[in-house]
């Protein structure tokens, strides 16, 4: 725990204009970003005693080990900054929404020739309009069966559309006259694509032009006695009204608006949206946050603005957003809001009428998902908690292990040997610090050693980064031989590090893997390494817990690994899959855990998580060898080039019965290219015969 008088900045150092402040703990994580109208007053406030300050923001002092701001010019560039750093560094002590990417939109592929009417989920793509959301992907279905009668819109994949194409016969829905069969040229595509534009405009809610067009319609049909057209267009028309029945009239005057609800209590809050277009609500989401911070309601409803509109632009922002606080001060976040939908935006608590009236409902709705969520997780914080404390009182550690990094080696029958890393915060995984290893020291069976290597490469990373970010500095050099310094110093560890990376391989993309499952856009550690500016880091911050997968010959792997390298913070232990037992390193017996042990149960599922994630990268990596084709032996081969050379000859059994003038003639392909890929597929012909896969004959080439 850090004393705050030990960064606090000297007054006359901060300034007394509108900027962005970063604190940031001892291993230069930034842990909170906050702006302020003037930093001088704002920052001053954090530094008061002690008692003075609110729980949370007595914690989050008292974990930062410095602060750093930015000067900007006005309020508006401060929350623009502010929302940039928060998606940036994530930190752990500002409100985070909990985002609802699983939410189903109803999407328009506007973006191709044809465009698709289809359920998408997660980030939103550039070409694509979005209606929604929905609470459920049936919801979108039943709506786009209504309307595909009046809009037959493409929506099949890409797939089935190219095969219809290459047949000349439309699918099932082309024959019942719900798709305008654009893959066999029944329309062209400008005409499907202004079915397109009709569709989105009708779920835009500009549905009454289309309603009186095809009531005049069907009157002209009925006074030139076609009945049947009229039918079918009385037909279209009850098709429309039952689409827009689904989501019914709340404002009268046709409003276009979003409106934000919170209910809240002292640790959490829940937020509503209800988006309202055409007066009619066309979708809705809801997000919960721990108040990891002293907020008001005024902070959270910027917060969920900026959440809510942050990756939006143009009319994907509404003219009216009515919220129930404005926040303070609420001038900059209106100029915000409109500099990003490039008109004015209305940002207001409606105070009377059928706006406040549809705002309580949208209350009630958060108060329903409030308590909803607290009935779900009561339980699971106490029990994580509970597992926690179980699992530091039985192997005696000073304190609950908050972060718990666990390791596992997978292969087949000493092949395609691979390891995984798996990453559980606060008893929770943290799936976008997984990583993933190739082992490559050594060829065969032998997990032990396996498990050293991995081991022993992750805390070298660890260490070259505390190197690089200055926290371990190398011993003077006196030219003096000095005594080794003790294990687990910083020194000690420094040049462990240094040792052991002199005559190692460096964690390039090839030998350490990092992986994030469904990343997002959003997502902090995708992207790789970053630099010592606060941005999270590979291998950047240790573990209180070490699991291995295994018994005493993997703990003991693992030990020696981090004692190899002078580090001597980080407990061991490993999971023995036969009886569930728990091994510490140098333990003649394990620790046996009572069945019913919530700790069990966590190591159980972090081991599980490391098993499956190891063995879903060793399989992706056996079925990619599976794949691969006599070209990919090529050096100097490209993907691009690959493709060329199959479309050009249609199979790899063309191009190796073609001469080198013959491959030359195909674009991007040299002489020089095309002789070794003669001479790679020549070898591989001798090497590799063909085999009829129906009767097991080996089949003679020269018959």
């Amino acid at each position: 725990m850090a004393d705050p008088s030990s960064y606090r900045p000297e007054q006359g150092q901060i300034p007394t204009s509108p900027g962005v402040y970063r604190f940031r703990d001892a291993h230069d994580r930034v842990i909170y970003v906050g702006k302020a109208k003037s930093l001088r007053p704002r920052l001053s406030s954090y530094f008061q005693d002690l008692s003075g300050l609110h729980p949370r923001t007595r914690t989050m002092v008292t974990t930062a080990a410095s602060v750093d701001w930015t000067v900007v010019s006005t309020e508006v560039e401060a929350l623009q900054l502010e929302y940039s750093w928060i998606k940036e560094f994530d930190p752990r002590f500002n409100v985070k929404y909990r985002d609802d990417k699983s939410y189903p939109f109803l999407a328009v592929t506007m973006n191709e020739e044809f465009p698709r009417v289809q359920v998408m989920r997660g980030s939103k793509r550039k070409g694509v309009r979005y209606f929604g959301p929905y609470g459920h992907a049936w919801a979108i279905r039943e709506t786009v069966d209504l309307l595909l009668r009046v809009f037959p819109v493409r929506t099949c994949s890409a797939g089935v559309f190219k095969r219809s194409a290459q047949i000349g016969r439309p699918c099932l829905l082309g024959y019942i006259g719900k798709c305008a069969a654009p893959c066999v040229g029944r329309v062209s595509p400008q005409e499907h694509r202004q079915l397109a534009e009709d569709f989105c405009d009708f779920m835009a809610g500009r549905t009454g032009a289309y309603l009186r067009r095809l009531e005049e319609q069907m009157q002209e049909a009925a006074e030139e006695l076609e009945y049947e057209r009229a039918g079918r267009l009385r037909d279209d028309m009850g098709a429309l009204r039952r689409a827009m029945e689904k989501n019914a009239v709340v404002l009268t005057d046709a409003t276009d608006a979003d409106l934000i609800a919170l209910a809240e209590d002292e640790l959490e809050a829940a937020v509503q949206i209800f988006h309202v277009r055409g007066g009619r609500v066309r979708g809705r989401r809801g997000w919960v946050t721990d108040k990891v911070e002293a907020v008001s309601t005024a902070d959270l409803v910027e917060h969920a603005l900026q959440q809510l509109y942050g990756e939006e632009r143009g009319d994907a922002i509404p003219k009216e957003v009515l919220v129930p606080a404005l926040p303070e001060p609420a001038r900059p976040v209106g100029e915000w809001l409109g500099g990003l939908r490039g008109s004015q935006v209305d940002l207001r608590v409606p105070q009377r009428g059928d706006k406040r009236s549809l705002m309580e409902t949208v209350h009630r709705n958060a108060q329903q998902a409030l308590a909803l969520h607290k009935t779900k997780r009561a339980s699971d914080l106490t029990t994580r908690s509970q597992a926690l404390e179980e699992i530091a009182e039985a192997l005696d550690l000073d304190s609950a292990p908050l972060r718990i990094e666990c390791f596992d080696v997978s292969h087949l029958q000493g092949d395609d040997v691979v390891a995984s890393m798996v990453v559980f915060e606060d008893g929770l995984p943290r799936k976008s610090e997984y990583r993933r290893f190739q082992i490559k020291s050594f060829e065969g069976q032998d997990d032990v050693r396996a498990m050293n290597e991995v081991v022993g490469r992750r805390f070298r990373r660890y260490l070259r980064e505390k190197q690089r970010s200055g926290e371990w500095v190398e011993p003077a050099d006196t030219g003096e031989e000095s005594a080794d310094p003790a294990p687990g110093s910083g020194a000690a560890a420094a040049t462990a590090a240094g040792r052991a990376g002199a005559g190692s391989e460096a964690l390039s993309p090839e030998t350490a893997v990092p992986v994030a499952e469904s990343p997002g856009p959003d997502d902090p550690v995708a992207g790789g390494p970053r630099e010592d500016d606060g941005r999270p880091k590979r291998f950047a911050y240790p573990p209180q817990l070490l699991v291995v997968d295994g018994g005493r010959p993997q703990v003991a792997a693992a030990q020696a690994a981090l004692t190899e390298l002078g580090i001597d913070d980080v407990a061991v232990c490993g999971l023995a899959k036969r009886l569930e037992e728990v091994w510490l390193p140098g333990e003649t017996d394990p620790v046996v855990l009572p069945r019913t042990s919530e700790g069990l149960y966590l190591l159980q599922r972090i081991r599980d998580e490391a098993h499956r994630f190891a063995i879903r990268y060793q399989r992706s990596k056996r079925a990619g060898a599976l794949r691969a084709g006599p070209l990919d032996a090529v050096a100097g081969l490209g993907q691009t080039r690959k493709q060329a050379l199959i479309k050009h000859f249609g199979s790899v059994k063309r191009l190796r019965a073609a001469t080198i003038e013959e491959i030359c003639e195909v674009p991007g392909i040299g002489r020089k290219t095309a002789e070794t890929v003669a001479v790679a597929l020549a070898g591989e012909r001798a090497t590799t015969p063909a085999v009829n896969t129906a009767t097991g004959e080996i089949i003679d080439d020269d018959e």
